[in-house]
């Protein structure tokens, strides 16, 4: 029988001997100390309340450093195999939605939020089985505005992307990193791309600060018609417009290649409901999209982060598609990572040993927390399935038939449910 091998590999830690005997050093001295303070008890009205605080202290500070030993005693690294997926799958890959949250457009500019949904678009996978979905939680019409212009930039930025293998995938970033990126073989291309970005985010800055949208541009699309004099951020129907419909088999680039969906969503707020913030904004999400695509997987980051590695959907799904351990992995977290730190920035640089040390230490004890962006989950498990050994899971889902509903039939479907 041909042995199936696994498609991430696990390991652990070096260098674990030479921390644990300090970890065994610090505990002795630990017991040493309450045996100190055990042994030499002061009588009563010689400072024994002070002798009482120093031993309540002492005694939290161990129960703290004993606790932080389980994530720090055996930390875990995990690698995929990409070369090993595309062996065994090939092409033949699972769907994914990808979400991506904003709250409001004061303090996530619009400019910035579509720079992270043009990175997460332009992943190294197949188009026609990526759906991006933006949940606006401030019910801008101006976000949708940027959404529509990112919708037509990303004609060209795919292409460019996949043609040079462009990393990071965000715009912004990219060509804010001077000129490093430049490659003297497409000087000409790499500035028109580059000035076209430009002008984009230029319209769409002009249009944030006079917080109006020409009236020329609201005639491009219907959407520019879900808002009127009575909405606010707090106030409003539940918006679901899909821009792009890279299933519909009509959404192209400019090289004729197929385009990833692309919906712009957001949810019914009214002020006398909870909405729960961006967990309201996650469920909401789940629902509109169930409707649209209803992909196994799904991805969630924050719109103001954006994908710095092209291959991040197949390493992912290297742990998910594991035939020996997929079916007990219900979510991936990927680290956070930030740019342009200082070595002298200690709150910046905690990240690194929350990244290096606590993650894999979690990992190790089967508790890996989930922080908010950078993860994939499966969508049964958002939705209460109870895995066991034998269950099979159906990769096939959000590879839906072409049926006869139009865009706005799907639309108002997912409306219906976006509240």
């Amino acid at each position: 029988m041909m042995e199936i091998r696994q498609l991430f590999a696990t390991e652990r830690v070096a260098g674990r001997p030479v921390y644990r005997l300090h970890a065994v050093t610090v505990a002795a001295g630990i017991l040493l100390v309450l045996y100190y303070r055990a042994a030499r008890v002061p009588a009563a009205g010689e400072g024994r309340a002070a002798w009482l605080g120093m031993l309540v202290a002492e005694l939290w500070y161990a129960a703290y450093w004993v606790v932080t030993q389980s994530m720090r005693w055996s930390p875990l690294r995990r690698h995929p195999y990409r070369d090993r997926l595309a062996a065994r799958y090939g092409e033949r890959l699972t769907c994914v939605d990808i979400f991506v949250c904003t709250a409001e457009r004061e303090s996530e500019p619009p400019s910035l939020v579509i720079s992270t949904v043009l990175s997460v678009m332009a992943y190294n996978y197949p188009a026609e089985k990526i759906s991006v979905y933006l949940s606006d939680d401030g019910g801008s019409v101006l976000t949708f505005y940027a959404l529509w212009e990112a919708s037509l930039f990303e004609k060209h930025w795919l292409p460019f992307c996949k043609r040079y293998n462009t990393e990071p995938m965000s715009p912004a970033a990219y060509f804010s990193e001077s000129d490093a990126h430049q490659d003297l073989r497409i000087p000409k291309e790499w500035s028109r791309i580059k000035e076209m970005y430009a002008e984009m985010t230029e319209r769409i800055d002009t249009a944030d600060m006079s917080g109006k949208i020409p009236e020329e541009i609201k005639a491009k699309h219907k959407g520019f018609y879900e808002w009127n004099q009575e909405i606010t951020s707090k106030y409003h129907q539940p918006i679901v417009q899909i821009l792009i419909d890279g299933k519909g088999g009509n959404a192209d680039d400019n090289e004729g290649n197929v385009l990833p969906t692309l919906v712009y969503m957001a949810r019914e707020k009214r002020p006398q409901h909870h909405h729960n913030f961006k967990a309201g904004a996650m469920k909401a999400l789940i629902r509109v999209s169930s409707v649209i695509s209803n992909s196994p997987v799904i991805m969630n980051v924050d719109c103001d982060m954006y994908s710095n590695n092209c291959n991040t959907i197949r390493d992912a799904l290297c742990f998910f598609l594991d035939e020996e351990m997929g079916h007990k992995i219900g979510f991936l977290q990927y680290p956070q990572n930030y740019k342009n730190l200082t070595e002298n920035n200690i709150y910046g640089n905690s990240h690194q040993v929350t990244n290096q040390v606590l993650m894999g230490g979690m990992d190790s004890v089967g508790g890996l927390m989930y922080v908010g962006t950078g993860c994939f989950h499966r969508r049964e498990v958002l939705c209460g399935r109870r895995f066991t050994e034998d269950y099979k899971v159906d990769w096939k889902g959000g590879i839906k038939e072409k049926t006869q509903e139009s865009i706005h039939e799907i639309e108002e479907k997912a409306k219906s449910v976006g509240r």
